[in-house]
């Protein structure tokens, strides 16, 4: 099993349910780790040729992102993220390692397929139905056709996207479903966020890796800043209890 592969390129649609709208996104080839970070990698700071054992849990999105950071300078990479104060900025023409954006992530998982989900969950995938009672170690299940384990069932991965930048601010995207979900969470198009300094047990992260956009713009493969605050701007008062990015 290699650690990492190759996607091509392709025409991603992404739809967002509490808008009611749906895009069309043109992704350029990237590469993406065929697991998600599992525990050992995350505590010893170092990527393994053929990962093993249990995949990493309770990672916070802001924790990923440090990790990535921490990754690619070990590599001799130029890190992907930059912190100021409490905000995270992703230097997309970077070559480090990063979060996949939503777009990326719906592209590899799908693995050349179009449906819900690449396979029987069964045979893909960790969730409730298997009655286990956590993380099951990686790459146990069917890989989709471009090699990838665990896309979907297992843990939920974080992705860089804001979930919903005019209800939850700086909330991030989380894919894929995890050990303890019900089936219909299981599938590609299911999007559920959360704080980025929120611990929750079931979730973890995906490796992607490479420049996604030239130097100077704000964002790359599907995801901007600039359409970020477009979306969070919501003219008048906002509905109780939503949070707008500032």
């Amino acid at each position: 099993m290699v650690r990492f592969v190759d996607i091509p390129g392709g025409t991603v649609t992404v739809t967002d349910a509490r808008r009611g709208d749906s895009r069309t996104v043109n992704l350029q080839p990237f590469t993406i780790a065929t697991t998600t970070v599992t525990a050992s990698e995350l505590a010893t700071g170092k990527l393994s040729a053929e990962p093993t054992g249990l995949p990493a849990a309770g990672v916070r999105w802001v924790d990923a992102v440090r990790w990535c950071n921490a990754a690619s300078r070990t590599e001799g990479l130029p890190p992907a993220y930059r912190f100021e104060g409490g905000d995270v900025h992703w230097d997309a023409a970077s070559a480090g390692y990063r979060l996949p954006t939503e777009p990326e992530w719906v592209h590899a998982s799908r693995g050349r397929t179009s449906g819900p989900r690449y396979g029987p969950l069964e045979e893909i995938g960790w969730s409730v139905a298997d009655d286990v009672h956590g993380p099951q170690p990686v790459a146990t299940k069917a890989p989709n056709a471009f090699g990838l384990f665990d896309t979907l069932g297992n843990v939920w991965e974080w992705c860089w996207d804001r979930i919903d930048p005019a209800r939850y601010g700086d909330y991030r995207l989380l894919k894929g479903g995890g050990w303890a979900d019900p089936e219909w969470s299981c599938r590609v198009g299911v999007r559920r966020g959360n704080a980025p300094d929120a611990l929750v047990e079931d979730t973890g992260f995906r490796l992607a890796r490479g420049a996604a956009a030239v130097p100077g713009e704000d964002g790359g493969q599907g995801w901007s800043d600039t359409a970020d605050r477009r979306r969070a701007s919501i003219p008048g008062p906002l509905p109780f209890g939503w949070t707008q990015l500032p």
